[in-house]
């Protein structure tokens, strides 16, 4: 009965905008990605001018820091495409623009100093 429930809500989650939008972004990200994205509620990627490591948490703004060796957050990032997406809509477009044109990112990114509380608080999407 759990797994018939389960699946019927996942199912009805889908025909949504918000699930439509995250099976697309799970199907952009890596085997390595998507399980850390599901067991942790964020994923790392790299920057595809310098290297540098960014972690992208469950969210459309202040979600995105760029970390250090350790894994830990070191600079905060705030910068989404403009209009009203959902959320993987919005983390898949930040994925995208760190790979490809992490320059023009860096350029127009709003900087702020991570917290611990805000970035320790992510949770898995379902």
């Amino acid at each position: 009965m759990r797994a018939a429930k389960a699946l019927f809500i996942r199912h009805g989650a889908e025909r949504t905008p918000e699930g439509r939008a995250l099976l697309l972004l799970r199907h952009w990200l890596s085997p390595a990605q998507r399980g850390q994205f599901a067991e942790k509620g964020y994923f790392d990627v790299v920057g595809g001018d310098t290297g540098n490591r960014y972690r992208i948490y469950a969210g459309a703004a202040t979600n995105v820091c760029e970390i250090d060796e350790n894994g830990r957050p070191k600079t905060g990032l705030c910068f989404l495409p403009r209009g009203d997406l959902p959320i993987g809509d919005v983390m898949l477009a930040q994925k995208i623009a760190l790979e490809t044109c992490e320059g023009s990112v860096l350029a127009v990114a709003r900087m702020f100093t991570p917290s611990g509380f805000l970035f320790s608080r992510s949770r898995p999407l379902r």
